[in-house]
């Protein structure tokens, strides 16, 4: 069933059907994260100051889960592509066990060193001790975080979107219902602020993982996870971290790139640091929709790959980049038409107003030709190709925006910084053409 509609079915409708659950599901996480920032900046500006340091951090933690569960994605799809279903078992047992044993490290990790790392972005008490309120919350569901993500992309292997789809689905509405109720105190909840965030965002993610459980224990995958294939296979757990490694890298370098950013920017207003915050939750209800394409491209691109067939290899992009492109083109004419609105949801201060209108109008004008590295990098993880998709990302995250973006606050002050967005991502989409026909031989 898995090789009649992954290799045999039309393209176009095969996207569509593996990516819309996907879509759809990250437009509600978006969703979710402006809601918890909307909520979390009623308490204060110097919360929502506060969200905005830990997300680096919240993002960080994401991705490394996220990161590893594209290395079992692919290499269960690339498996199974290629006939060989007790390799993909072994992959998706020794996947789900290291992603166990990744979340065990970064919960504790992570806790410890959050009082210091906000210290490096901030000398407010108030900012540091409501960031280290959220953090210690937040950060110990970690382990919650990885075993929910890793069963999410073990079914979006072998096609199974529509549970993945539920799953988030329940877990991000739980969480935006939460959210007041815990913040503020509803009924006989008690009034948490900032930890009632946190608390409600680790809720959202047990019953998330709840779902996945319960429908793999009644209905079973075409991939097992069983005790029988934890037996050492070294070229399969390389293979996993020769994928993941990048892949977490790649969803990382976010994180490097805002810690950064704040950096930089700290030293002209602390507006600007959340007028940045600001951006990069406003900016995941349109990149996210994206990458829920990409998710979808992945086990199909991936599979295809595996069973040698490369001319739907290169279909499978192409209609991918198109619809990534139409996604992007949207979000640009909303940007322009409503950021002065867009920023009011989160502050009412006119000059943070003002100056987030100017910041997300420069911006967006980066967001078409963005869709060339996001869908570039997406694909080349579907192929197994990790570190190509890392060169592209280091380009996006580091290599071009961070020089960019000193070098033109220097001339231009803050104001610089946003235009080197559009400027890398310009950069970026050159790169990524160039990488991935370097990279993949389809004909």
């Amino acid at each position: 069933m898995t090789e009649n509609f992954m290799k045999e079915r039309p393209v176009f409708p095969l996207i569509l059907s593996m990516a819309l659950p996907m879509v759809l599901s990250m437009l509600v996480n978006s969703l979710y994260n402006i809601v918890d920032s909307f909520f979390v900046a009623q308490i204060s500006e110097d919360a929502m100051t506060a969200l905005s340091l830990v997300y680096p951090v919240q993002n960080f933690i994401t991705a490394a889960a996220v990161g590893f569960g594209v290395g079992i994605n692919a290499v269960i799809a690339l498996h199974l592509g290629a006939g060989s279903k007790a390799n993909a078992n072994i992959a998706a047992t020794h996947g789900l066990l290291l992603s166990g044993i990744h979340g065990i490290i970064i919960t504790i990790v992570t806790i410890l060193m959050m009082p210091s790392f906000l210290r490096m972005f901030t000398s407010s008490d108030t900012v540091i001790t409501l960031g280290i309120q959220y953090s210690t919350i937040a950060f110990s569901f970690s382990l919650i975080i990885m075993l929910g993500i890793t069963f999410e992309k073990i079914f979006q292997s072998v096609g199974r979107m529509k549970v993945t789809m539920i799953s988030l689905l329940c877990g991000c509405i739980a969480n935006i219902i939460l959210d007041p109720v815990l913040i503020f105190g509803i009924g006989f909840f008690p009034e948490m602020g900032i930890e009632g965030a946190a608390l409600a965002t680790g809720i959202g993610q047990v019953l998330t993982l709840i779902i996945y459980l319960v429908v793999y224990a009644v209905y079973p995958l075409p991939v097992q996870i069983s005790r029988k294939y934890l037996t050492f296979h070294k070229e399969i757990d390389l293979k996993l971290y020769a994928v993941g490694i990048p892949a977490t890298l790649n969803l990382a370098l976010p994180s490097l790139l805002i810690s950064c950013l704040n950096a930089l920017l700290s030293l002209y207003s602390q507006s600007y640091v959340v007028i940045l915050g600001i951006y990069y939750k406003l900016q995941t209800f349109l990149y996210l929709p994206t990458n829920g394409l990409v998710q979808g491209m992945r086990p199909i691109i991936g599979y295809n790959f595996g069973a040698k067939e490369y001319k739907r290899v290169r279909k499978i992009y192409n209609i991918t980049l198109c619809m990534s492109g139409l996604i992007m083109a949207l979000g640009t004419v909303i940007c322009f038409l409503a950021s002065k609105w867009l920023i009011r949801l989160f502050t009412s201060n006119p000059q943070t107003i003002q100056n987030g209108q100017t910041a997300l109008c420069i911006i967006s004008a980066g967001f078409i030709i963005s869709a060339i590295s996001v869908t570039t990098s997406g694909a080349l993880e579907g192929l197994g190709k990790g570190t190509q998709s890392l060169i592209i990302s280091l380009f996006r995250y580091v290599v071009i925006i961070l020089p960019a973006a000193f070098i033109l606050s220097q001339i231009f002050g803050p104001t610089g910084v946003w235009h080197a967005f559009w400027i890398t991502e310009i950069v970026t989409a050159a790169a990524a053409v160039f990488v991935y026909r370097k990279s993949v031989t389809v004909s």
